[in-house]
């Protein structure tokens, strides 16, 4: 939890990336509240032209110190003489040095003679002696890949996968299929109808004749 601790966040802007200030401002906000925000650096380089948008973004204050000679550091000096001034206004309950750079480890000792918790910030390559020297160290190369990690972890949400529509069609069950699958006996054709025979009718007439031809047979038998 953070506490209300008031600390100066120095940053050296000639061994720290821009890619690390979010990284910084967040991990002071769990120690407490960063009253003083300054960062160092000869801003008339174009290697340093990417802070820009950063510290416009986190009301950074950019503080310019020229390189006088080729080759020598001026920026470790300006940053060591504000963190004086700063110890002695007496506004701040400790220091936030940003920077992997061995110059500033007597600096860290002498504000922590006076009462001053100092939290060091840089990368892995900072030198045992600097980092003996602060309370704290924080290093920011190993904390942006956590972060990095953290983030490819999290997972993605699902989309809901859209199903595909089945055709209309009538899907026959393998009982339904066999079914239909078996031939169907043909229709016994139907019976045909007998005729039936008519007898001959016996007219009246015909039995006439019949009982002449008789008596005419037995008439002749009889002579």
């Amino acid at each position: 939890m953070a506490s209300d601790s008031r600390f100066a966040v120095l940053i050296d802007a000639d061994n720290v990336s821009v890619k690390y200030i979010k990284i910084i401002l967040d991990e002071i906000s769990k120690d407490g509240i960063a009253t003083y925000k300054r960062i160092y650096g000869d801003w008339t380089n174009p290697s340093l032209v990417s802070w820009k948008s950063a510290l416009l973004d986190n009301s950074v204050l950019p503080i310019q110190q020229y390189s006088y000679t080729t080759g020598k550091n001026s920026t470790d000096s300006a940053m060591i003489i504000d963190a004086m001034d700063i110890l002695y206004s007496g506004k701040v309950e400790g220091f936030c040095l940003v920077s992997s750079d061995s110059d500033f480890t007597r600096l860290a000792a002498r504000l922590r003679e006076s009462g001053m918790t100092v939290i060091g910030m840089g990368e892995s390559k900072t030198p045992n002696s600097f980092i003996s020297a602060c309370n704290k160290f924080k290093y920011l190369d190993i904390l942006s890949a956590a972060e990095e990690e953290e983030t490819e972890d999290v997972p993605r949400q699902k989309q809901p996968v859209q199903k595909e529509k089945k055709p209309a069609a009538v899907h026959r069950t393998a009982k339904s299929k066999a079914k239909e699958d078996t031939p169907k006996p043909e229709p016994k054709a139907a019976a045909s109808k007998k005729t039936p025979i008519e007898e001959p009718k016996t007219g009246l007439r015909t039995i006439r004749r019949a009982l002449r031809s008789i008596v005419k047979e037995n008439s002749e038998e009889d002579e």
